[in-house]
């Protein structure tokens, strides 16, 4: 089993790795992240032809870097077979039902992948630390979410789950680039300012869901992100090694590929030939 994350031993030591990889010329002339962008590419096409399910939940500070990540995840994909979600507060007909109700809307069709932007975990961190449910219900919450990821996983989903970590000083220094730039400004929030008020019991509410929920199904992947180029190739270093088996399958598949009739083709995807006439 992956050996349990922990938060507090990572900002304790400080362990952000630094990387001046791609830095100079950024993302667009990053040879090991186009590489890694390619595997994504393989393990979309292996995931579409074999009706697989993906689901891809991202957690972690404010501006820990969740978008740039995600974006670098899909920029080579298919958009149709991949939905993100930004998950934000429920809204107020949700509200008025159990809150892994609006989740099952998200799950994957069969040959695509689901992005979760935040995802049921927020009901055991920013509820949690807001004091926006019962202590009681929030308890619950911890084995709730571990039956429904066990339930999707014995339907054959299967679940990725990484936190982007950042430290205080980190997170100022971005807010701070935010409030100077006009065309960033949109991402900063009155709650983000608000929260930072509150990181030490954020600190302690994420160290609780990994012992509560660290799995060995459904394990955590917790990414230093300081420097977010590093972490950028670290997210798409860990989902490519998770789902690499797709990657492997279509590869195979290529390479397995072989002159024949037309007819052939058509009947191993259940058409006919005179679908083309």
């Amino acid at each position: 089993m992956k050996s349990r994350p922990s938060l507090v031993a990572l900002l304790r030591k400080g362990d952000f790795m630094k990387s001046s990889e791609g830095k100079a010329s950024g993302d667009k002339n990053d040879a090991r992240l186009q590489k890694l962008q390619l595997k994504m590419l393989r393990i979309q096409q292996g995931v579409w032809s074999q009706k697989k399910r993906v689901i891809i939940v991202f957690e972690g500070f404010d501006a820990a870097g969740k978008g740039g990540a995600i974006r670098r995840l899909i920029e080579d994909l298919d958009p149709r077979g991949y939905q993100v979600f930004a998950v934000g507060p429920p809204t107020k007909d949700e509200q008025g039902r159990h809150y892994l109700f609006r989740f099952w809307q998200m799950l994957p069709p069969p040959g695509t992948l689901t992005i979760l932007d935040r995802s049921w975990y927020g009901r055991v961190l920013v509820e949690k630390v807001s004091k926006l449910a019962p202590k009681e219900r929030i308890a619950a919450a911890y084995s709730e979410i571990c039956e429904l990821e066990k339930m999707l996983m014995a339907d054959g989903v299967e679940i990725i789950k990484i936190f982007l970590a950042i430290d205080k000083d980190e997170q100022l220094r971005r807010f701070e680039q935010r409030l100077a730039d006009p065309y960033k400004q949109w991402k900063l929030t009155e709650a983000d300012v608000e929260s930072r008020s509150q990181w030490g019991q954020y600190v302690v509410a994420v160290e609780e869901i990994f012992k509560k929920t660290h799995t060995r199904q459904s394990p955590w992947h917790l990414v230093a992100a300081n420097d977010k180029h590093y972490a950028r190739k670290q997210v798409l270093t860990i989902v490519t090694e998770q789902l690499q088996t797709h990657g492997r399958w279509i590869e195979s598949k290529a390479q397995a590929k072989h002159v024949r009739s037309l007819e052939s083709a058509l009947h191993e995807l259940g058409l006919k030939e005179k679908s083309l006439r």
